[in-house]
């Protein structure tokens, strides 16, 4: 495998991004998004070519340094890449599902007037999330890590005159440092018991590790189960898991295409990739796989209610990527991480399809995004009703679609899960089935499907402030413009330009196609080599593989299986309460005032982390500032010693006064002291 083509992978979006950035001026509109379409796409094919070498050549994966930056005390910190089946399957997912989003992109943002800016943020985080995944040692992962996380900064906040926006921005940054915090001390962890960075030196000491134990105050714990939960902290910050799932619905304030690229192929995924990598670390310790299976079970479930009432189409989806992050997690929980990227990769296609079909609509809407102003839009948009059904379908997990053969493995991997926490798992995932289902149809239906009710909404105008509008900051140089928000009886709803619709396709077919192809390999017939590490004892997947002959046994097997009637229930009550009897939503809301209450206000994370966490910490940094700093280090170290060399020099002053019978005297008074204690010392 040639180094220098996987150099070129990761560094084409990299120059495209900074051409379009310092040279937009130059490049203009259409230069800027033709450079970094280029470089995003040869990183594409070239990616395809690697897996073409991988998995269909036999060529050998690749573990090696390409520059080594710093070398202290034996610990060699460097730029690496590491090339497996695991490697190359995110590197194609990245790379096709960014060169979608960058295609669309052209449609979307026309009118905006940082179109220039946002097409070298995306093609910047394209590369941020390359150098994360081929990583091979700590320090670039780390790297990527940080990187995905400031650009998905500047992206949520790209309209930055919006104060939503910057909200919005402030907050993802925040919770992920929180995260980072964590993974810092998990990668601190590492290098203290190996003295590497290196993957390869960390998962051969990772037996070694599980035997260690660190003191914590009077009592200890294993080395490598705290280890293990530092870094999932970190994933928990990535990867949106609760309870640092709170800047994800926030992230809607960018625009759409970047919705779809951070929820479907970047930085939510990190996480998910990150545990699946450091397996040969997690496997050895039972408790921060438990640790991994609650936390995501409880994402996957109570996140997914989210979306039942929610009203903004970009935030149902983003409740959708919370709850199918959590399905991922609990597969990591129970030791089935080829589920877990099974899922990841069938998810990334047909969840950008959702989101870019979302923006499809807001399109079409005129900037609309209250699905109580829409409905009967199928009528008018066909090609964006058509895919986002796909996309719909198979996040469903309908069989046939991409998403039930990934969907349902992890359901039954859990089922056949003994580990501690595996039944509260199991009941999560399997109800979360009926949610899924409920609140997708639920968004369907009251898009375009049922009375037109966009008219209606025309007719008694729009609340500029009841949701934020997909367009409105300018950068600088730029003049920023008015979203056209209006759809009177001139401005009915159109389907979207080609260069929109072409990407829903292109997302539309793998959505349909992908697990039917991919689902025996992948999943079932060790595509993924030793680039995974499962032990024996914890091979669930391997069970649940008895039980699939191939892509049709499993799509018939999931017809007789709790999970597509589960499925079906949903889809049938999201019909009935919002579509052929709208009422029974409103008198249920009435009658469980208590639950939508509840779910309104997202369990209340928000106002916690408002009124409880957010005072703390400014009353923390007063007290810090107050009375360490001001008091402590400015009054007491600096001010105090200098005030106290002050006063001994004034007195010392006093001695050397220049007159002689002064220092006469001074000199007696020492000989008195000095014969005294002689005297002393000479009787005892």
């Amino acid at each position: 495998m040639n180094p220098t083509t996987l150099i070129w992978i990761a560094l084409l979006p990299l120059l495209a991004a900074i051409l379009a950035g310092l040279g937009g001026r130059w490049l203009g509109r259409t230069g800027a998004h033709l450079v970094t379409i280029a470089g995003v796409a040869a990183s594409c094919a070239l990616s395809f070519g690697v897996l073409r070498d991988v998995y269909f050549g036999g060529a050998q994966p690749f573990d090696g340094p390409v520059y080594t930056w710093l070398v202290s005390d034996g610990l060699r910190m460097q730029v690496g890449f590491l090339i497996d089946r695991l490697t190359v399957l995110m590197m194609v997912v990245v790379t096709f599902v960014s060169l979608c989003v960058h295609v669309y992109t052209i449609g979307y943002m026309r009118d905006d007037p940082g179109y220039t800016r946002f097409f070298s943020y995306i093609s910047l985080f394209t590369f941020s999330m390359l150098m994360l995944v081929m990583s091979n040692n700590f320090m670039q992962l780390f790297f990527g890590w940080e990187a995905v996380g400031v650009v998905s900064y500047l992206l949520i906040g790209f309209w930055y005159t919006r104060p939503s926006a910057i909200f919005a921005n402030l907050k993802a940054f925040l919770v992920n440092r929180i995260g980072d915090f964590g993974f810092v001390l998990g990668i601190a962890g590492i290098a203290y018991f190996t003295h590497s960075l290196d993957y390869r030196d960390a998962f051969a000491a990772a037996p070694h590790i599980a035997q260690a134990q660190l003191a914590l105050g009077s009592t200890s714990a294993n080395a490598l189960t705290l280890i293990c939960i530092c870094l999932f902290i970190g994933a928990m910050g990535k990867s949106a898991q609760v309870p640092l799932h709170v800047w994800l619905p926030d992230s809607m304030e960018g625009p759409t295409p970047i919705s779809a690229l951070i929820h479907a192929a970047t930085m939510v995924t990190a996480g998910i990739f990150m545990v699946s990598r450091m397996s040969p670390l997690f496997e050895y310790s039972e408790g921060a796989l438990s640790f991994v299976l609650v936390v995501g079970a409880t994402t996957a479930f109570f996140m997914g209610l989210l979306g039942v009432v929610n009203n903004d189409i970009k935030r149902v989806i983003a409740y959708s990527t919370l709850s199918q992050l959590g399905y991922m997690t609990v597969a990591l929980g129970v030791s089935a991480y080829n589920a877990a990227m099974f899922h990841l990769m069938t998810h990334a296609f047909f969840k950008a399809l959702l989101f870019l079909a979302a923006g499809s609509v807001i399109i079409g809407m005129h900037h609309e995004q209250d699905m109580r102003k829409m409905g009967g839009l199928a009528r008018y948009m066909p090609v964006t009703a058509v895919t986002c059904w796909i996309g719909a379908l198979a996040l469903i997990g309908t069989p046939f679609f991409a998403g039930f053969y990934s969907k349902d493995a992890i359901i039954e991997a859990v089922g056949e899960s003994h580990r501690w926490g595996a039944t509260y798992a199991y009941w999560c995932v399997l109800c979360g089935v009926f949610v899924t289902a409920l609140y997708t149809f639920r968004m369907i239906f009251m898009t375009f499907h049922g009375p037109e009710r966009f008219r209606e909404a025309a007719g008694h105008g729009h609340d500029h402030g009841a949701h934020a509008h997909d367009h409105g900051a300018a950068g600088p140089g730029e003049t920023q413009h008015e979203p056209d928000v209006s759809h009177g009886g001139d401005h009915v709803p159109h389907e979207s330009p080609w260069v929109v619709t072409l990407p829903l396709i292109a997302l539309a077919i793998p959505s349909v196609v992908i697990g039917a192809m991919t689902v025996g390999s992948v999943l079932f017939g060790g595509y993924f080599g030793r680039s995974i590490f499962v032990l024996p004892a914890n091979n669930v997947v391997g069970k649940v593989g008895e039980e699939f002959t191939g892509w049709l046994g499993a799509a018939l097997h999931g017809f007789a299986a709790a999970p597509f009637w589960l499925a079906l229930a949903g889809v049938l009550t999201a019909w009935v309460f919002f579509l052929w009897r709208p009422a029974l939503a409103d008198a249920a809301a009435r009658r469980f005032g208590w639950l939508k209450n509840l779910l309104d206000h997202k369990y209340y994370f928000d106002w916690f982390n408002e009124n409880v966490v957010a005072p703390l910490t400014r009353g923390l940094g007063i007290a810090l500032w107050k009375g360490g700093d001001q008091v402590l280090i400015d009054g007491a170290l600096v001010n105090g010693s200098a005030a106290t060399v002050g006063w001994f020099g004034s007195v010392v002053r006093r001695v050397q006064s220049g007159y002689l019978y002064s220092y006469a005297f001074w000199m007696m008074i020492g000989l008195a002291v000095m014969l005294g204690w002689f005297l002393f010392r000479a009787q005892h």
